[in-house]
């Protein structure tokens, strides 16, 4: 049996997460039965002075059913150095703040396993790290040029464009050849940020469903499919997306296996891909979730690999 292990967990307020569907409460119920003590706090709450990191936390315990779902004990201050691992689980936006807390994070990384790899989370957005790999892609275009997304645009018609920094499927607009609001959205855009946008051929098998498949240590372990919602281009659980039960096809498993060594060898233990129509289109490194709807619909439990993966690492 593996050793107890000391674990914070950096995340949103877990008062006001929903136990049925949250990932980070699944790895949290796992953790708590394997016998790791844990502590929770916010990214606010983190504090570096003098080489020391330390954070204002609470102990936590965690269960399902009646009741809170989550007790716990009064503030006091620990060094994120003594703790064997800091799970790093905010939600994003991918901000300046989120960025900062990756900077402080890997001054205790490696010794004080932090997942995801805080470096390699910062050097890995979503939308930007998927670009290693263009011949897994839909035809894409990462520009704040207006004419060069009118060029994508007549020559690929139907298009989808997105922040690059958004999350939950914020700000992601379908627009159709016969669309006229195309560059209203880029002025509004370019109005709230200096950010790039990312223009996208548009894939009409995302009406099948968006797959969200889960990689442990970069390897293909589970997925869901996300059907969006009558009238509604986004499949995104946040945005009214439908959870439903499916299975890789080969096309897929071609994707993983591309792309599963190097997310290995970066650190990051657990990862989710959205895949439309065997076309990858995000690569998602900060805090994936799916973990369960999968086991509401295939019995796979796979916080419990993820915790073995940790464990393996300690």
């Amino acid at each position: 049996m593996a050793k107890s292990l000391r674990v914070a967990v950096q995340m949103d307020p877990i008062l006001s997460v929903n136990p049925n569907a949250d990932s980070t409460f699944a790895l949290m119920l796992e953790a708590q039965a394997r016998g790791h003590a844990m502590w929770h706090y916010h990214p606010r709450d983190l504090a570096f002075q003098a080489g020391a990191l330390t954070a204002r936390a609470q102990t936590v315990t965690v269960q399902r059913g009646a009741g809170a779902h989550a007790t716990l004990g009064p503030d006091e201050m620990i060094d994120l150095a003594t703790m064997d691992v800091v799970l790093m689980r905010q939600d994003p936006p991918f901000d300046m703040a989120y960025i900062t807390s990756t900077h402080l994070l890997e001054h205790i990384h490696p010794k004080t396993l932090v997942v995801n790899d805080p470096a390699a989370v910062r050097n890995a957005p979503e939308k930007l790290f998927v670009l290693k790999f263009p011949e897994l892609m839909p035809p894409t275009l990462v520009t704040a040029d207006r004419a060069r997304i009118a060029a994508f645009r007549a020559e690929h018609g139907d298009i989808i464009l997105k922040p690059l920094f958004g999350n939950g499927g914020a700000g992601v607009f379908h627009l159709r050849p016969e669309d006229s609001n195309l560059n209203s959205l880029i002025e509004l855009f370019t109005e709230r940020s200096r950010e790039p946008l990312m223009i996208q051929r548009y894939v009409p098998e995302v009406r099948q469903g968006d797959k969200r498949i889960i990689l442990v240590d970069g390897v293909a372990m589970g997925a869901i499919n996300r059907v969006p919602a009558a009238g509604e281009a986004r499949s995104n659980m946040h945005v009214g997306g439908t959870p439903m039960p499916t299975t890789l096809t080969a096309g897929e498993h071609e994707i993983c296996a591309s792309i599963g060594p190097e997310l290995r060898e970066r650190g990051m233990i657990f990862v989710g891909i959205d895949v439309i129509g065997d076309w990858l289109t995000e690569i998602n490194v900060t805090s994936p979730t799916g973990l369960q709807e999968l086991a509401r619909f295939d019995g796979v439990h796979l916080e419990r690999a993820i915790w073995d993966a940790i464990e393996a690492r300690r």
